[in-house]
């Protein structure tokens, strides 16, 4: 029983502020232990369920966040960007690193929704996201992304409105609420030794969820985004199949879940890039 953990850092236990996600900043390194914290508890939790191995693929900004020297030793970490499927990588892997669950492990809402640090790829730029008519938060997109490889979600934590978010894409999932929102930069959060200690328990009891089945083609599948500014529509619309569809709006559909997931990554790319310091 092989379980992939992706791992997102805006949910983990105490974080509420970009400073406390932004690489490089004091607060990012007060916060990379507790976010290393609730990723170890992950582990250690599915391991006392009886799995057999256990891969953290590191899902958050530069993917290089996680403290791997304080993690149990035995589990494997894929970290760094430039990933085939950049949050959820190592799903479409096969033999023996192919996974039989997944686990979103500090997750948050997405953009246009309540919730800590809510957002959708971007941090700001995306004031919506939905698929086939659904606001899609990071994990409704990665869900249905891994049930092309035929992987369940069997645990989310993050905030309470993250849990919520989980129920309408992975009901039977484990869920686990490290803080309760209060507004985008505020929380009421818990100790990291108890939310250690209750992760830990949710992924013992996760891997019973785990187990492969069939592939789900659930396509095809449509994606509208809405940014904070006329000109980022305008821009991303020179990708091909984009167009826009409203105002500060852009629509495209893809067959299957890995090409909408692509072109929604080649969408977020080309925006970044026409983001001005100040301004946006």
């Amino acid at each position: 029983m092989r379980i992939l953990i992706s791992a997102d850092m805006e949910g983990a236990t105490g974080v509420t502020w970009p400073g406390d996600v932004l690489p490089g900043t004091p607060l990012w390194e007060r916060c990379r232990p507790l976010f290393t914290s609730d990723v170890d508890a992950a582990v250690k939790g599915f391991y006392d369920g009886g799995a057999d191995s256990v891969l953290v693929n590191e899902a958050h900004s530069t993917m290089r966040n996680l403290l791997l020297e304080r993690m149990d030793e035995r589990v494997e970490m894929l970290t760094g960007k430039h990933k085939d499927l950049s949050m959820v990588e190592g799903a479409q892997y096969t033999g023996a690193r192919q996974a039989d669950a997944i686990a979103f492990v500090g997750y948050h809402a997405g953009a246009g929704m309540e919730g800590v640090l809510a957002h959708t790829f971007l941090a700001n730029q995306l004031t919506g996201v939905w698929l086939n008519g659904v606001r899609a938060s990071e994990g409704l997109l990665n869900a249905h992304l891994v049930a092309e490889y035929g992987i369940p979600v069997v645990l989310v934590t993050g905030d309470d409105r993250t849990c919520e978010d989980a129920e309408g894409y992975a009901p039977e999932a484990r869920k686990v609420a490290v803080k309760d929102h209060v507004s985008r930069y505020a929380a009421i959060c818990r100790t990291p030794s108890r939310t250690a200690a209750d992760i830990r328990a949710a992924a013992k009891e996760a891997v019973e969820l785990a187990g492969r089945y069939e592939p789900v083609r659930g396509g095809p599948f449509t994606i509208e985004v809405e940014f904070d500014a006329d000109h980022l529509p305008q821009t991303v619309s020179a990708v091909p199949g984009v167009a826009r569809s409203g105002e500060r709006r852009v629509r495209f559909q893809s067959p299957t879940m890995y090409e909408a997931y692509r072109t929604f990554k080649t969408v977020c790319t080309v925006a970044s890039s026409a983001v001005e310091e100040q301004y946006g």
